[in-house]
């Protein structure tokens, strides 16, 4: 199946590749995260099967779940730099919360440098895309968010792959689409703690197309405070399309609370999380090992994908 041009332009021309590559995307997108689930027997030796089900799912929804069976160390931090590397995921994003091995313990945190992020609170996190504050050349492709431990109450996510986002932004008016891929569209101010200033604004779009894999790759937060819109009628009107989306009951949104062993893996999906209550006095305590990336999974090129279409 041969695609003459990229189905993320929006030139004339490149119409019919638009939809070609929207049918086939919404004829094998999941209708339930359990469509996305594969079941890992040991994640620091995979099999060619697992690997094989985790890159179709890479394909179908830019992102998959795995479940290690009972047996492992769940609390292994290992296991997220092993299934990383296995699918290309190498160069991982020293943040500000990040642990000495560039990996994130995300917990209740009382008092600190973390006290105040949401993060490391038991509140509800809003929609966003991890990293939406980097600079462009430091874009976060891949997240690893792995389950060490779960909350006794909550703590769900809900998952939206931002290609359907794009697809549901598209279809109702292609100029959302323009808006939103302008390198100004979407400004975050300076991260200033104490007076001091540890991070400069950064603006960027929200839709970008690598050069290189050809795919689409997206920064967005939710956040109503800290985050700066440009101030025109169609940039307003796209950004409350995608809150009226995010917001409603639609079938494309997938939910799953990980449990202790499971795993999502992706090219950073849009998702969000709900509140969640620990037990304090017993062994339920919410423990997330989170992994970025500047890379995306391997084999998810365009051409993978249309390589994909024509099977």
């Amino acid at each position: 199946m041969a695609i003459n041009h990229s189905p993320f332009s929006l030139l004339a021309e490149a119409e019919p590749a638009y939809q070609q590559w929207r049918a086939w995307k919404l004829s094998t997108y999941p209708k339930v995260a359990s469509e996305l689930l594969v079941s890992i027997e040991n994640p620091f030796v995979l099999t060619k099967k697992e690997r094989s089900e985790l890159s179709k799912c890479f394909i179908r929804a830019n992102m998959a779940i795995y479940a290690i069976n009972i047996g492992s160390d769940f609390t292994d931090k290992k296991i997220v730099q092993k299934i990383g590397q296995d699918f290309g995921l190498n160069r991982l994003d020293d943040n500000l919360g990040a642990d000495s091995d560039s990996i994130t313990s995300l917990q209740v945190i009382e008092g600190g440098r973390k006290q105040g992020y949401i993060p490391y609170s038991n509140l509800k996190l809003s929609w966003h895309t991890d990293g939406y504050y980097n600079l462009p050349e430091e874009q976060i492709r891949g997240i690893i968010l792995h389950c060490a431990n779960t909350a006794a109450e909550g703590g769900e996510n809900a998952l939206l792959d931002h290609e359907m986002m794009y697809i549901h932004l598209r279809d109702q008016d292609p100029a959302y689409i323009s808006a939103l891929m302008k390198t100004d569209v979407l400004t975050i101010p300076p991260n200033i703690e104490n007076g001091v200033e540890i991070r400069g604004s950064q603006s960027g779009p929200v839709f970008s197309v690598d050069e290189k894999s050809g795919t689409l790759h997206m920064r967005y937060s939710a956040r109503k405070r800290n985050i700066i819109w440009n101030d025109d009628e169609i940039t307003t009107k796209a950004v409350n399309a995608i809150d009226d989306f995010l917001a409603s009951d639609s079938p494309w949104i997938l939910r799953h609370r990980l449990e202790p062993g499971q795993g999502l893996i992706c090219n950073n999906v849009l998702h969000n999380r709900t509140s969640f209550k620990n037990d304090d006095v017993g062994e339920q305590q919410r423990l997330i090992y989170r992994g970025r990336y500047y890379d995306r999974l391997a084999e998810t090129s365009f051409n993978d994908t249309v390589h994909a279409m024509s099977l």
